[in-house]
């Protein structure tokens, strides 16, 4: 890699390989906005509207409003909150007619991918308990849900290290960024790994391919890895099926899918509703030690429930 390689240009390239997966790309210091909220309220607000068209202002607002003063308890557990709206909607009441009523106002439409907005913005600014500014920003409808972290390819005295260490450090600094985080990511280009608010440096973890086959995972790129989990399908399958949260005790984890769960759990789904329309045998799931075997079917029993009709999941250890 030459030194004259920047992190900069890095930056760059990423930015241009968003573009190509179908992101909008903006500048942060080029949008007008509030700096001390890390929301992009203007595309948030009119995609309220858009996937929430048949519900009254007032119960857009209320649901703006919930999202905006998410304050209960400390971050992972406003985190948590949050990722139950990403997921499943915003729970609001109103009046109509004269009589109160409840609905859920949705943040993504997870049927129709081109009805959601896809924006990656560069140097976004925050001003909190400091003034930082991420690398980039993934926003979907509005929503930050993405946090990018690089460092350059060509120093030495940098690596993906210094970026982890750089994304803990903004969580104290501009903490309202990650209450609506779903994945961190760290990259120095030669190595890129994803996680959540919680996980430690050693949690992070590589993406190595864009379509599960084996073959891709030898010498995985950069561009595998930003491909594999951003392109804008995969991205609102992970958030809305492959991260959940443990409660470990008085401690709870946010767990982020990776690559060999996800590709495996979708084959399994496939391989049983194949298996539900014919003779009854979906296959074996294998799992090495260490691979994480009971999340995987956390992740497939949580599926399941989508692709047939209340299934009966029988469990034995």
């Amino acid at each position: 890699m030459s030194t004259s390689y920047t992190e900069a240009d890095y930056e760059k390239s990423v930015m241009e390989l968003f573009e190509d997966l179908g992101y909008k790309c903006v500048y942060g210091p080029d949008v007008e906005r509030d700096v001390r909220t890390p929301l992009y309220e203007e595309e948030l607000r009119a995609q309220l509207y858009r996937l929430n068209s048949s519900l009254p202002n007032d119960a857009l607002t209320e649901a703006f409003e919930q999202l905006s003063n998410i304050e209960i308890g400390e971050l992972t557990r406003r985190n948590e909150i949050f990722t139950d709206y990403l997921q499943n909607g915003v729970p609001v009441r109103y009046f109509a007619d004269g009589e109160e009523r409840s609905a859920l106002v949705y943040l993504v439409d997870y049927e129709k991918l081109t009805n959601n907005s896809f924006i990656a913005a560069n140097q976004w600014t925050l001003v909190e308990n400091s003034e930082k500014r991420p690398d980039i920003v993934l926003f979907v409808n509005g929503l930050p849900v993405v946090v990018i972290e690089l460092k350059s390819p060509a120093r030495e005295e940098t690596d993906a290290s210094e970026a982890y260490l750089q994304l803990r450090n903004y969580m104290q600094e501009i903490p309202s960024l990650f209450v609506y985080n779903a994945i961190c990511v760290m990259s120095d280009m030669g190595t890129s790994k994803a996680g959540t608010i919680t996980s430690n440096e050693e949690r992070f973890m590589a993406w190595k391919t864009v379509d599960g086959s084996y073959e891709n995972t030898a010498y995985a790129q950069f561009d595998t890895f930003f491909e594999g989990i951003f392109a804008p399908e995969r991205l609102l399958d992970i958030i809305k099926n492959f991260i959940c949260f443990s409660n470990e005790g008085q401690k709870s984890i946010k767990i982020l899918a990776g690559y060999h769960q996800y590709f495996a759990v979708r084959s399994a789904i496939a391989s049983t509703v194949r298996a539900a329309d014919s003779d009854g045998k979906g296959g074996v799931f294998w799992h090495t030690q260490g691979s994480g075997k009971s999340l995987s079917m956390v992740f497939y029993a949580h599926l399941l429930q989508t692709v047939l009709e209340s299934p009966t999941i029988v469990v034995l250890t």
